[in-house]
């Protein structure tokens, strides 16, 4: 279905429908997208916000457990009266706050090798906020064989890095991680600030690839030291088969 915009959206959304080569038809394919996030916290929560209002019409939001205290300093969408009381449910309450007419799909499960394909196929866009590599690995496997762009975002510390996975035209992710690195625990040092700072550019990213604008981060790679405040772009050049 390809739902126009309403009077009321126009009116929301319209000092975004100025932005050189977006305007209303930017608009029109942002509202009947979907978006699959793969964990709402830290990371993931900045971008379900930023998706949200900026008219995406479906997220499909996966992440299990309950909120807990520690994820007050930099999980947006949960709340301190919400402590013990499913993620998912926080999340969605947060967002329908923000845009009403938001649809949400809610999987209250982390992704894996087994719902990854099911839940990559409803999506036009994939956005990896996940902290732990089995849930990256098998979302970038299930994206590769359908077809969907994905979104890579991480962060570490005060460091940051952000690019866009579609083979055959990118790289794989198992190029740049062949596997599970030995020892990666799902609790690591990281400030909110950073956490939000690369979800808004991951956000951005997925807003370009469902609008057709811009230019997004294929083949390379954008690392942010927010210590220094230095920003690196490495080039990422997929293999080129021989004839």
């Amino acid at each position: 279905m390809n739902r126009d915009l309403t009077e009321e959206e126009r009116s929301i959304y319209e000092w975004q429908l100025d932005v050189a080569e977006f305007g209303e038809s930017g608009q029109r394919k942002l509202k009947n997208s979907t978006v699959l996030i793969s964990r709402v916290g830290g990371l993931g929560s900045v971008v379900a916000y930023e998706l949200a209002a900026a008219g995406v019409g479906r997220l499909i939001l996966a992440h299990a457990g309950n909120v807990q205290p520690s994820d007050l300093n930099r999980q947006i969408l949960m709340t301190h009266d919400w402590i013990g009381k499913p993620r998912l449910a926080s999340a969605e309450r947060r967002l329908k706050e923000l845009n009403p007419r938001l649809e949400i799909l809610a999987i209250e499960e982390n992704l894996h090798a087994g719902n990854a394909d099911q839940l990559v196929s409803l999506a036009d866009c994939v956005v990896d906020a996940a902290p732990m590599f089995q849930e990256r690995l098998a979302m970038n496997d299930a994206a590769e064989r359908h077809g969907k762009p994905v979104v890579e975002a991480a962060m570490y510390e005060l460091e940051a890095s952000l690019t866009v996975i579609q083979p055959p035209e990118t790289l794989r992710f198992r190029d740049l991680v062949p596997d599970v690195p030995a020892g990666w625990q799902r609790r690591f040092p990281v400030f909110g600030a950073v956490s939000g700072t690369i979800g808004c550019l991951a956000a951005m990213e997925a807003i370009k690839l469902l609008a057709g604008f811009g230019t997004p981060l294929k083949n390379r790679l954008l690392r942010m030291n927010l210590r220094t405040m230095q920003c690196d772009m490495i080039l990422l050049q997929p293999d080129i088969p021989t004839q």
